[in-house]
C-alpha cells in the first residue's frame, strides 16, 4: 500500500514503452483554500484522497479506533451515484459525469474501509455492484475501467468485494492466476504486473506482496495464517493457495539478505522501499503467520520512522497493517505509537479502546488548494499518481495510491 503500486506500474511503463514519458512537476497545494475539515493528511489529495482516507480509516478500525464522523462523511461523500470513488472529488457537490476519473483501486479501498466500519451497506452495496459491472471479460480489473487487467488492481478488487460478503469470485482468482510466473526461470513463484508487449511475465515484488493476498482472498488489514509455506520448486498445478505460498516465498527471498525491499523505480536502484517492505510483511503473515515476517518486521521498526513521518496517514495506515498481521502492538512499534501518530494526521476521533490513551488532534492542518486535475486519463495519470504518491523509499512526498497504488 504505499500506494502500492507505483513501482509495479512505472516497471511495466518501462519494460512496455522503453521509458517512461515526462510528467509535470508535482502539483502542490496552494494555501489559497483550506484542505475539507474530514480530510486525513495536508497534501494535495489530488491523486490519492480517497485511498489514503480509506486506509486510515480502515487502520483505524482495525486497532478498535471509532474514526471522526466527519472523516468517514468526507468518504462517503466522495462517491458517485453509481457506486464507483474517483482518486479525489474537489467538488463532490457536482455530479459525475463522463470526465470523472473513476478507479476500481480507490472504489475496492473504499469498500475494504466501510465494510470494515460497518452500517454503510447502501454505499458499499452500490460500490460492489460498479466493481461486479466493471469486471473485464478476463475475470481481472485494470485500474481504470475497461483498462487491461493487472495483479494489484485484481488483487485490491478481491480483497474488496470479499470483505463486502461476495463469494463468486472464481473468474477472478483465475485472471489473478495469469500473472503468476511459473516455478522455473528468473522469478520463480512471483507475479508480475502486467505481462509486457511480447506476454512475457517478468517478477515484481510489488505485485508479488498484492497477489500474495489476493491469491488468499484477503483484503488490506490481512489476518496471519498458518498456511504451508511451500518453495516454488515444489510445483503442482497452479491453485491460488500454490500461488500464494509461492508468492510469499519469492518475497522471503527477496528480502532475505538485507530485510527489505527496494524500489523498481527508475533511478531508485538499491533504495529501501518502506511501503512495499510492509506490503510484503502483510503478505508473508498472512500466508504462512507472523513468523514469516520477522525480519522485515524488525527493520521496519527500526527504520520506517522517518519514512512514515514524511508520507503520512497512508503510511501510517500500511505500519498499522503490518503490525495488525503480525500480532505486533502498534503502539508499541519501535518506539512509536502508530495509533497516536496516525490519528493526528486527521480530525480526533470520537472513542478508542482503553489502551489508546492519547486523545490526537488534528494538527498542522496548513491551508491546502483542493486542487483538481484536468487531465487525461490512462497511463500518463497512473504515472502522475505515482509521482505524486511517493513509492516508499522517501524521496517523493505524498501517500501512496497505485497506479496502474500504498501507499
Amino acid at each position: 500500500m504505499i500506494v502500492r503500486r507505483c513501482a509495479a506500474v512505472l516497471a511495466a511503463a518501462v519494460i512496455g514503452a522503453g521509458a517512461a514519458p515526462a510528467v509535470a512537476a508535482s502539483p502542490s497545494p496552494s494555501p489559497s483554500k483550506a484542505l475539507p475539515a474530514g480530510l486525513f493528511g495536508t497534501t494535495d489529495p489530488t491523486y490519492d484522497g480517497v485511498w489514503r482516507q480509506s486506509l486510515a480509516l480502515l487502520a483505524q478500525a482495525t486497532v478498535g479506533v471509532e474514526p471522526a464522523a466527519k472523516a468517514v462523511d468526507w468518504l462517503t461523500g466522495q462517491q458517485c451515484a453509481n457506486g464507483a470513488f474517483a482518486a479525489f472529488r474537489a467538488e463532490p457537490a457536482k455530479a459525475c459525469d463522463a470526465r470523472t476519473q473513476v478507479d476500481t483501486n480507490s472504489t475496492a479501498a473504499a469498500v475494504q474501509a466501510l465494510a470494515a466500519l460497518g452500517g454503510h451497506r447502501a454505499e458499499v452495496g452500490k460500490a460492489v455492484d460498479w466493481l461486479k459491472d466493471n469486471r473485464n471479460k478476463d475475470g481481472g480489473w485494470g485500474y481504470s475501467p475497461g483498462g487491461a487487467s493487472d495483479a494489484n488492481s485484481t488483487s485490491v478488487v478481491i480483497g474488496a468485494l470479499t470483505a463486502a460478503g461476495e463469494k463468486d469470485l472464481g473468474p477472478s482468482y483465475d485472471a489473478l492466476l495469469t500473472f503468476s510466473l511459473p516455478c522455473d526461470g528468473e522469478g520463480a513463484g512471483a507475479f508480475a504486473f502486467q505481462p509486457d508487449k511480447k506476454g512475457k511475465l517478468t517478477a515484481n515484488a510489488d505485485a508479488t506482496a498484492a497477489g500474495v493476498l489476493g491469491a488468499l482472498g484477503q483484503g488490506l488489514a490481512a489476518e496471519a495464517g498458518r498456511k504451508k509455506f511451500n518453495s516454488c520448486s515444489d510445483g503442482g498445478e497452479p491453485t491460488p493457495s500454490r500461488a500464494a505460498a509461492h508468492g510469499a516465498s519469492y518475497l522471503a527471498g527477496a528480502m532475505a539478505k538485507d530485510g527489505h525491499l527496494v524500489s523498481a523505480l527508475p533511478g531508485s536502484t538499491d533504495q529501501p522501499d518502506y511501503g512495499n517492505t510492509a506490503d510484503a510483511v502483510v503478505a508473508l503473515a498472512a500466508q504462512g503467520g507472523a513468523a514469516r515476517a520477522a525480519k522485515p518486521l524488525a527493520w521496519l521498526k527500526e527504520n520506517s520512522a522517518a519514512w512514515a513521518k514524511q508520507n503520512g496517514p497512508g503510511a501510517y495506515a500500511q505500519l498499522v497493517f503490518a503490525a495488525h498481521a503480525t500480532g505486533t502492538d502498534p503502539r508499541h512499534f519501535g518506539g512509536q505509537d502508530l495509533v497516536s501518530l496516525l490519528n493526528a494526521t486527521g480530525p480526533a476521533p470520537q472513542k478508542a479502546n482503553t489502551e489508546n490513551t492519547e486523545n490526537t488532534q488534528n494538527t498542522g492542518k496548513a491551508d491546502k488548494d483542493e486542487k483538481k486535475d484536468e487531465g487525461g486519463f490512462g497511463l500518463y495519470w497512473f504515472i502522475g499518481v505515482c509521482l505524486v504518491a511517493g513509492i516508499g523509499a522517501g524521496f517523493l512526498l505524498s501517500g501512496r495510491r497505485k497506479a496502474g497504488q500504498r501507499s
